[in-house]
């Protein structure tokens, strides 16, 4: 069996856990919305034509936050189709997947739902059809508390208070030439600055998150950042990343690696923010919203362009397995070691869409593998995050060149005395054996130990098979002040020690 050994500490704090790492997205894109999150008449379905079974899947799940509407959706999006009296809404073309919006659910109804499923809404605004006025104009119907034409609006269709989102997208992915209307980084740049400074004026205190590039492998990825940037420096208090991964051309070692990845990408995003932080002689430090991420198996997804009009049309419902699912809980760990600069985060999306929950119309809902180290991980990481000292055996990529086996990330709750070790082995042949001192952090034992693993590394969850994989119990103990975890090839698991009751 291969070794590896860790070493943390209590003082070696990277950053406070911060809850809106554990977001999600919910874009009007095939069936995220209409019988994902919606579906009246289901058999678990509420007042307001929400699926109870996704609700309380979504709970589980440990969702804190949740991006909407968009998305290259947002980018062609009229906010004001979707208020007021439901049969008064018009049916829209939906160009970025090519489908028809029947615009049933909008604002109010999705401010609804987010209280309902405990979560903060970050709210996206279109920058690409669309800009400063209707920026303000949605603001005002959303936030402004009474008074004005579009705060009575909200009053009139029931919303009698305001709905306080704090944190606001401007734009999505506007330097993609897929998006509708794509624009240069001096266009965006200008605009979201514009746009900013009015919201502003309208609420001081809001969130602001510019665009940053849609993906590190787009040509203009770090110039995006810094021409961006240089333009709205002071008026935007964040900057986002997206990031998909792949299998690709069977080459799974580099998939399993992805995190380094992530670990690239917040790091560069991060020394190009400050490098125009430095010219522009600002103390301020922009964070990192890293509000799209995931597994997709974006090859699939092109392979079958679309050509009808449809309502909720069936597109990207990826079947992700125990491979799957170790990647988003490693992805889970990089995006908590950089928990100093990234301020947010959400996995892409939430319900059928590449999704940890999915559901059937008139049927069930069920999680996917994915779901499982999402949900431990929002569940377990509390108080502080700790950096941790990796030796471990390496592993060949293709990719990547030589990455080690084993990654972890631990977080330390000092009001309880808990600890909890996020560790994965990337390896795909042995069990790796995973050494911890413990003893800085005292009397402590075992409290909870959980391993997500399987013998066939591509076994999935199914409608008819909802539970083949789900986290065991791992194989974790302490011997003379030093935790033993057994990690599985191929697999995530979570430890949580607690102090030893006297």
């Amino acid at each position: 069996m291969l070794t590896a050994s860790l070493v943390l500490s209590p003082g070696h704090v990277v950053a406070p856990v911060r809850r809106r790492l554990f977001g999600s997205f919910v874009e009007h894109m095939g069936r995220c919305v209409y019988t994902g999150i919606y579906e009246p008449g289901h058999p678990t379905a509420d007042e307001d034509g929400f699926r109870g079974d996704v609700l309380a899947l979504t709970r589980e799940l440990g969702v804190t936050l949740v991006r909407y509407p968009g998305g290259n959706f947002v980018s062609g999006y009229r906010w004001e189709d979707g208020v007021g009296p439901v049969a008064d809404r018009p049916v829209r073309r939906e160009l970025a997947w090519h489908s028809l919006e029947t615009n049933e659910v909008g604002l109010d109804e999705f401010v609804r739902w987010a209280r309902k499923a405990g979560a903060e809404v970050m709210y996206a605004v279109n920058l690409g059809t669309r800009g400063v006025a209707e920026a303000l104009d949605v603001h005002e119907y959303a936030n402004h508390e009474g008074g004005t034409h579009l705060s009575e609006l909200r009053r009139a269709n029931g919303a009698t208070q305001p709905h306080g989102i704090a944190l606001w997208c401007l734009g999505n992915e506007l330097d993609g030439p897929w998006q509708t209307g794509h624009k240069t980084a001096q266009e965006y740049g200008r605009l979201a600055a514009e746009t900013a400074r009015a919201l502003r004026q309208a609420e001081p205190g809001l969130e602001l998150v510019a665009c940053g590039s849609s993906s590190s492998t787009m040509p203009t990825f770090g110039a995006w950042e810094s021409t961006v940037l240089e333009l709205a420096y002071d008026q935007v208090d964040h900057i986002s990343c997206h990031a998909y991964y792949e299998v690709i051309d069977g080459d799974v070692d580099s998939f399993l690696a992805s995190a380094v990845d992530v670990d690239h990408v917040v790091d560069s995003v991060v020394a190009t923010a400050d490098a125009v932080g430095a010219r522009l002689k600002s103390t301020k430090r922009i964070g990192v919203s890293f509000d799209e991420w995931n597994v997709w198996y974006q090859k699939r997804f092109h392979a079958d362009p679309r050509t009808d009009w449809e309502i909720a049309p069936r597109i990207i419902e990826d079947r992700y397995d125990v491979t799957d699912a170790v990647v988003v809980g490693n992805l889970l760990i990089s995006l908590l070691r950089h928990a100093d600069r990234v301020v947010a985060a959400c996995q892409a999306q939430l319900v059928n869409v590449i999704a940890p929950i999915r559901s059937e119309p008139g049927g069930p809902a069920w999680r996917q593998t994915t779901f499982h180290p999402f949900a431990l991980t929002s569940r377990l990481a509390r108080g502080r995050v700790l950096r941790v000292e990796i030796a471990s055996p390496t592993t060949r990529t293709a990719r990547f060149g030589d990455v080690p086996v084993v990654d972890a990330v631990a977080t330390h709750d000092p009001d309880t005395g808990e600890v909890v070790l996020f560790a994965v082995n990337r390896g795909r042949a042995e069990p790796v054996e995973v050494l911890v001192s413990v003893t800085p952090f005292g009397d402590v034992e075992v409290a909870e130990a959980w391993t997500l693993h399987d013998a066939d590394a591509s076994a999935s969850n199914t409608r008819d098979d909802p539970d083949r994989v789900v986290p065991r119990p791992a194989s974790a103990e302490i011997t003379g002040g030093v935790l033993r975890l057994v990690a599985p090839p191929v697999s995530w698991s979570a430890v949580r020690l607690a102090l030893r009751a006297s």
